[in-house]
């Protein structure tokens, strides 16, 4: 399917290597991390670090999210996550509200969604006009290439899984009292349109993979390579621009 490709991972890998691997990523990553605030290394404040995270309902950004943030100080990253938006919200451009929760230099945010509503959910739903949703993808282009003139390491996920895996996850999770909670009635609604927003993330990926923001899809079927593929990969980032800062010890 395009560029969402196979849900299954490129590799196949036991548990307990995967577990090895994330394990060595996120030691990694907390060097890395300690290394862009100042704190280690020459203590010179590097850029901005930004990771996005997208994907199907139940594909497992959570559980990302939380192997990613899991080895860093609650103080030197902040996790931010965007639903609708509200009323007052809406009175603004759609970029608007993001604005706020962007790192500044050293920082490091993570964003559980983000602006790509505007060429997602609110295309498929009709709450952007066709106009609106058209014109988004050269606005967040510009935008993007803002941020990362400026030297904002931009980090994109798009988390895939497939149909049957997350049919399999909805049922688990209705069937689970104690995760009941994350399943909705507009989980199902989505899922009734998924063809729609498969058409939607295509075109998405498409139009808005740029050299200094690039798409990152991770197939999600496998939970244990899906997490370690995440953390791993921002840490090739990371290190690529770090060696080119020449603060890479």
């Amino acid at each position: 399917m395009g560029h969402l490709g196979s849900a299954k991972p490129p590799i196949e890998i036991s548990k307990k290597k995967a577990e090895e691997r994330l394990e060595a990523a996120q030691e990694r990553l907390l060097r890395l991390r300690l290394t862009l605030g100042g704190q280690i290394g020459d203590k010179k404040i590097g850029p901005p670090l930004c990771v996005l995270f997208e994907g199907w309902d139940a594909s497992g950004k959570g559980g990302a999210i939380k192997r990613l943030v899991a080895p860093l100080d609650p103080r030197h990253v902040r996790v931010s996550q965007f639903a609708a938006p509200t009323y007052d919200e809406k009175r603004h451009h759609f970029l608007q509200r993001f604005w706020n929760v962007l790192p500044g230099s050293g920082g490091m945010t993570v964003l559980d969604r983000s602006w790509y509503g505007r060429v997602l959910v609110e295309r498929v739903k009709k709450f952007a006009t066709a106009d609106q949703w058209k014109r988004a993808y050269d606005e967040i282009n510009e935008f993007e290439r803002t941020l990362t003139a400026e030297g904002m390491i931009l980090v994109k996920f798009w988390m895939h899984v497939s149909d049957e895996e997350q049919l399999k996850r909805f049922e688990d999770r209705a069937e689970d009292p104690l995760r009941v909670w994350k399943l909705t009635d507009e989980d199902w609604r989505n899922r009734e349109k998924r063809k729609a927003y498969g058409e939607a993330i295509e075109e998405m990926l498409s139009r808005t993979d740029q050299p200094r923001a690039r798409w990152h899809v991770i197939p999600g079927d496998d939970k244990g390579y899906a997490r370690l593929a995440v953390v791993e990969q921002v840490c090739h980032v990371v290190e690529k621009r770090l060696a080119k800062l020449g603060l890479l010890s």
